[in-house]
């Protein structure tokens, strides 16, 4: 079961690249303050925007689909900033492009019973509606979910 706290809190734990589907260069935007969130507790954090692409943002270069990400890059984790009707495709392309990855994470608001059901065939955990922005400081007590690694 994804939901249950231990499963949350080894998923983080484990954890080490999160691409970020959705990605705003705003900091004003969730999808923002989540990334830049992330990176301070020690994730590496792949900005991913069409609009932003070959930018920078939080010291990264924002690529415009997951598909562009390097192959050398071990995403772990897709963590989903977009509608729901979007998701399907997102889930698809991470299957296809991002051998490591463990996780599709969809922010709160953010869910798709299809999308999710691939992910699982897949071999991927699945976390719907949930923020990792608030799930850390929850499960963590403050401390990074890193700071053991």
């Amino acid at each position: 079961m994804t939901d249950t706290d231990t499963f949350l809190r080894d998923t983080l734990a484990s954890t080490r690249v999160i691409a970020v589907v959705g990605f705003s260069p705003d900091p004003d935007r969730p999808s923002h303050g989540v990334a830049r969130y992330l990176q301070q507790q020690g994730y590496r954090v792949i900005p991913v925007n069409p609009g932003q692409a070959g930018k920078t943002a939080l010291g990264e270069t924002v690529v415009a689909r997951l598909s562009d990400i390097a192959g050398d890059v071990p995403v772990d984790m897709v963590n989903i900033f977009r509608k729901p009707e979007a998701v399907p495709a997102i889930v698809e392309e991470a299957i296809a492009h991002l051998p490591h990855l463990r996780t599709v994470w969809m922010q709160i608001g953010v869910a798709h019973e299809g999308a999710a059901l691939t992910a699982r065939e897949a071999g991927l955990a699945v976390v719907e509606n949930r923020c990792p922005k608030i799930e850390i400081p929850r499960l963590f007590a403050g401390a990074s979910p890193l700071a053991g690694a």
